[in-house]
C-alpha cells in the first residue's frame, strides 16, 4: 500500500483550475522532486497534502499510523525562541512543558522551584522525558545550541534548527517546498547530507537543479492541472520529457487537421446529412469540445537584454584595496583586481562574508578605507536585488515597468508594455494585478523584466535564481551569455555559476579575495574550499595535488642534505646507517629519484592548460574544443595526483 495517495484532486481560483484530477502516489522511502512552471500551483499541492488548504475535490489518504512532517519555505523573520523552544515544538503540549522546564532550570529562586516541581509532575506523566531525549540528541547531532535564539541565527543555521524540528518526530514523509532558497553552498551541501540520511519518504519542491540531482528518486511534473510521473533521474527527466513534448506537439497537430476536415465538410451544405451523418456531426461537436476544453502548454518567457553603448575596455581595478567598518573590522583587504569589457564574473562565498560589500565597492557606491579603486569610463549599471526591493508591491506589473511609459525600447525596437509583459509569461489581466499577490518566482520575471528594460553595459545580480522555474532559468542563462557587456552574478546556484561566469571570485570571511577562473565546479578542480571544510574535512583530490607538488620538490632538494649531516654530526651515524636493511630496491630507488621530475613536467603541462583557460576568449571558441580543453586539464590534474601519491609512497619507505 503506497504511504501517501492523492486522489482526483481538483481545486480552482475562480474560473482558473489550478489542479485537475490530479493524481499521485507515493511509496516508502522514495524521493519525489515536484517540478512545474510558477504558478502552477506547486507550493499550493503540498499545502493540500499537509491539509493546510483543502481540495474543491479528490481525496488525500495517509498510510494509517504515518506521520507527516513540513519544512516550511519561509524563514522566520522575527522569532526570539530558542532552538530548544522551536525544536520541542514539534510535541505541542509535551514540548511546551520541557522548554518551559528547560529555562526554568537556569533559574533558582524559589517561585521557579515551585513551579519546576507541577511541571516535572506533568512532564513524567506524559512520558515526557523520553521526548526530551529526543530533542537533546537531534540538536547535539545538527550541532544546534539549544539556548541560542532563533532570530540571532543565519539563514543556513535557521534551516537546520527547522529541519531537527521536522525530524525529530520521526516522520514516515518530509514535505519540502525550496529548501535551498537563500541558502550558501555550505548550508546546501549540509542540508544534502542530513536529508541523504533521511530515511523516510520525501517530496519536495526546488528549482536548483544540482539539488536535484543529489535527492531525486523520481521526478513528478504538475503541468497544466495534472501530475505526470518520470520514473527516472532528473537528467533522464529531461529526455523524456521533451520526448514527451514532441508527442503531444504531433497529436495535437493531428487532431486540428481532422478538425479542419470536419469543418469543412459541415460547410459544404445539408446534402444527405439528415440520417446517416448525423453521428458525424454529433462527433464534431465533441471535437470542438474536446478542442476547447484543451488546455495549451504556457509559452516559454521569452526576453533580450537591452545593450547599452559600449563601455571601456577598463570597468574596474582594484589595486590593494580593503575596507573595513568604522569599528576597524576588516571585510575586505588587500584586493587586487581587474574587470575587463565582457567579463562574467560569479561571486562566491558563505552568507556574510561581503560579496554585497564588494560589489559596492566595484561599482563606486562605497569607498575603500585602504589601496584603491578605479572605475572605467561610461558605466551603465543594471542591479537585480535579491529582496526585490525594487517592485512596489501595491502597484500592478505595468506601472512597475511602464513608469508612465506606453512603449519602451529594446536593442531598437519599440513594444508596448503589455505585448512586452507578455514576453516574460503575464497575461494583460496578470499584468494589471497588484505585485503583493504574486508569487515569489512572478516576482522575480517581473523584476528580470524591469531589469532588462534599461540600457545596461554592466548587469550586477544579486541571488536571481531564487524561485525561477528551470525553463526560466536555463533562458536568463542564455541572455547572459550572449550578453556583450559585464556580469557580476552573486549566487549560490552551482549549475548556474558553471553555466555563465568565466570567473570565479571567492570570499573566504576573513577578507581575503582570490580569484579562480572558470565556473563553480572550475573552482573546485583548482582546490576551492570553504572554510567549514578545512577544520577536519578531508581536502578535494585537486587541492592536495596543487599543494604536495609544491612539497616535493622542497623535500627533494632538502632532505637528504639534511639527513647526511644528521648522521655526520652524530659517532657512529654512518655505520648504523649501513647496519639498516634497504628498504627499498634498487628499481624503487631509481623510480623515486625520475618522480620529482615527472611531477615537474605534469606541473607545467597543467600551468599551460589553465592559461589557454584563463584566456578572455576561451569560453566562446567551439563548445567542442571547450569541453576537450576542460577534460584534458581534469585528466593530467588526475594524473599528477596519482604521480605525487606514489611519490609519497616511496618516499615513506625511504626515510623509516
Amino acid at each position: 500500500m503506497p504511504l501517501l495517495t492523492l486522489d482526483s484532486i481538483s481545486l480552482a481560483f475562480g474560473m482558473h483550475p489550478l489542479l485537475d484530477q490530479a493524481s499521485l502516489s507515493i511509496e516508502a522511502g522514495e524521493r519525489v522532486c515536484l517540478l512545474g512552471r510558477n504558478g502552477e500551483g506547486k507550493s499550493t499541492l503540498l499545502k493540500i497534502v499537509s491539509g493546510e488548504v483543502i481540495p474543491d475535490g479528490g481525496k488525500v489518504r495517509l498510510e494509517e499510523g504515518a506521520v507527516l512532517a513540513v519544512l516550511p519555505q519561509n524563514l522566520p523573520s522575527d522569532d526570539s525562541r530558542t532552538a530548544y523552544e522551536v525544536v520541542s515544538g514539534a510535541f505541542p503540549e509535551t514540548g511546551q512543558l520541557l522548554a518551559e522546564f528547560h529555562t526554568l532550570a537556569q533559574q533558582a529562586d524559589e517561585a521557579s522551584l515551585d513551579r519546576m516541581m507541577k511541571v516535572q509532575e506533568r512532564i513524567e506523566a506524559l512520558d515526557g522525558w523520553r521526548l526530551d531525549q529526543k530533542v537533546t540528541a537531534v540538536l547535539a547531532q545538527y550541532g544546534i545550541d539549544p539556548d541560542q535564539r532563533l532570530d540571532t541565527l543565519s539563514g543556513g543555521w535557521q534551516r537546520r534548527v527547522l529541519l531537527a524540528r521536522a525530524l525529530v518526530g520521526e516522520p514516515d514523509i518530509l514535505l519540502l517546498d525550496e529548501p535551498t532558497n537563500h541558502l550558501d553552498v555550505p548550508a546546501i551541501a549540509w542540508l544534502e547530507e542530513a536529508l541523504g540520511a533521511f530515511r523516510g519518504a520525501m517530496l519536495f519542491v526546488s528549482h536548483d537543479r544540482a539539488f536535484i540531482r543529489r535527492m531525486a528518486t523520481r521526478v513528478v511534473e504538475l503541468d497544466r492541472g495534472k501530475l505526470v510521473s518520470f520514473a527516472a533521474s532528473y537528467d533522464r527527466y529531461l529526455e523524456l520529457k521533451e520526448k514527451a513534448l514532441e508527442e503531444e506537439e504531433r497529436e495535437n497537430a493531428l487532431f486540428d487537421k481532422r478538425l479542419k476536415q470536419e469543418e469543412a465538410w459541415i460547410r459544404q451544405g445539408i446534402k444527405a446529412r439528415r440520417t446517416r451523418n448525423m453521428g458525424r456531426v454529433r462527433a464534431l461537436k465533441a471535437m470542438r469540445e474536446e478542442h476547447r476544453q484543451r488546455r495549451v502548454r504556457g509559452g516559454t518567457a521569452s526576453f533580450a537584454v537591452e545593450d547599452a553603448a559600449r563601455s571601456g575596455k577598463l570597468v574596474v581595478e582594484a589595486i590593494d584595496a580593503g575596507f573595513a567598518y568604522a569599528d576597524g573590522t576588516p571585510v575586505i583587504r588587500n584586493m587586487n583586481l581587474t574587470v575587463l569589457r565582457g567579463d562574467k564574473i560569479g561571486l562566491v562565498g558563505e552568507n556574510g562574508t561581503g560579496k554585497t560589500t564588494l560589489v559596492r565597492l566595484l561599482l563606486g557606491d562605497l569607498k575603500p578605507t585602504e589601496g584603491s579603486i578605479r572605475l572605467g569610463t561610461n558605466l551603465q549599471v543594471a542591479y537585480f536585488d535579491q529582496l526585490r526591493g525594487e517592485l512596489d508591491l501595491d502597484r500592478n506589473a505595468l506601472d512597475n515597468l511602464s513608469e508612465g511609459r506606453e512603449f519602451i525600447d529594446i536593442n531598437g525596437q519599440s513594444k508596448h508594455v503589455l505585448g512586452y509583459l507578455q514576453e516574460f509569461l503575464f497575461t494583460p489581466e496578470r499584468a494589471r494585478s497588484p505585485v503583493r499577490v504574486f508569487s515569489g518566482g512572478e516576482r522575480a520575471r517581473l523584476l528580470l523584466a524591469k531589469l532588462f528594460s534599461k540600457p545596461a553595459n554592466i548587469l550586477v545580480l544579486d541571488e536571481p535564481t531564487n524561485d525561477l522555474d528551470v525553463e526560466t532559468l536555463e533562458l536568463l542563462e542564455e541572455q547572459l551569455a550572449e550578453f556583450a557587456g559585464t556580469v557580476i552574478v552573486i549566487s549560490h546556484d552551482r549549475e548556474f555559476l558553471d553555466n555563465v561566469v568565466t570567473e570565479t571570485v571567492f570570499l573566504d570571511g576573513s577578507g581575503a579575495v582570490r580569484e579562480y577562473v572558470g565556473g563553480y565546479s572550475d573552482w573546485r578542480r583548482q582546490g576551492g574550499r570553504f572554510p567549514a571544510e578545512t577544520s577536519g574535512a578531508r581536502p578535494d583530490r585537486h587541492d592536495k595535488a596543487a599543494k604536495t607538488g609544491k612539497q616535493v620538490r622542497n623535500a627533494t632538494q632538502s632532505t637528504a642534505p639534511a639527513k647526511d649531516a644528521s648522521n655526520q654530526s652524530q659517532p657512529g651515524g654512518g655505520a648504523a646507517n649501513k647496519s639498516k636493511p634497504a628498504k627499498l630496491s634498487y628499481k624503487l630507488k631509481l623510480e623515486l629519484e625520475q618522480l620529482p621530475g615527472q611531477i615537474e613536467a605534469l606541473e607545467k603541462e597543467v600551468a599551460g592548460i589553465q592559461d589557454r583557460i584563463s584566456s578572455a576568449d576561451f569560453y566562446s571558441g567551439p563548445p567542442e574544443e571547450v569541453a576537450k580543453t576542460l577534460e584534458e586539464l581534469e585528466q593530467k590534474e588526475a594524473r599528477l595526483e596519482k604521480v605525487i601519491e606514489r611519490w609519497m609512497e616511496l618516499e615513506e619507505q625511504a626515510l623509516s
